[in-house]
């Protein structure tokens, strides 16, 4: 009768190990599990933005990969400085204005043609005709499989005078190099070997 108490004490004891260890197993199971999910969590929350509408709504926008903006970064890029290179106005200072924004956006390569303008006295006769220039861009063709990436853009220019507007045609080639963003270039790029491949008229419209 003693022998079989003994074997049911140690079998008591088997179990309550049994058990514990069972016990054991899923608190280390719960433990891993929690850690892992707020792990995940705290990753969801850094994918995300949160933008303030005036002060008032809260609004959620999804951040987005970088280098899947990028395309769309150097298309503007480049529409943006063809905006401020090629539109022109009766207004010295407006024209200055334009042209330092537009060189933040490249190298000298774009400079050398604001400096071959100027010596032809083109920004004079803009200002002395009371001559607007405006240009619109029609598409930006980009090449990214290789660096440095290269951009075509087609565009069309209006030449207003108070006698006719003269419309050309305005294709240009550049190259596109990642540089540090800033105030002055919010995309990351320069504009490289800058050249323009054909700049012709249309058609010209009396006024």
């Amino acid at each position: 009768m003693e022998f079989k108490s003994l074997k049911n004490i140690e079998t008591s004891f088997r179990q309550i190990r049994f058990f514990a260890l069972v016990f054991l197993c899923l608190c280390a199971g719960i433990t891993v599990y929690s850690v892992w999910n707020a792990f995940s969590y705290a990753e969801a929350q850094r994918q995300k933005i949160y933008v303030l509408d005036q002060g008032k709504s809260l609004m959620l926008a999804l951040s987005q990969d970088m280098d899947q903006n990028r395309p769309v970064e150097a298309r503007d890029h480049v529409t943006r400085f063809h905006e401020l290179f090629f539109t022109l106005s009766p207004d010295r200072e407006a024209i200055e204005t334009n042209i330092t924004r537009a060189l933040f956006l490249a190298d000298r390569s774009a400079y050398n043609y604001y400096q071959d303008m100027q010596e032809k006295g083109y920004f004079n006769r803009v200002v002395a005709g009371n001559i607007q220039q405006v240009i619109q861009v029609d598409s930006v063709s980009c090449n990214f499989v290789s660096y440095p990436y290269t951009a075509v853009t087609y565009a069309r220019q209006r030449i207003i005078r108070s006698s006719n507007i003269t419309e050309r045609s305005l294709v240009t080639r550049c190259n596109l190099i990642n540089s540090v963003r800033s105030d002055n270039n919010p995309h990351g790029f320069t504009i490289e070997k800058f050249e323009i491949l054909e700049n012709k008229d249309i058609r010209v419209l009396d006024r």
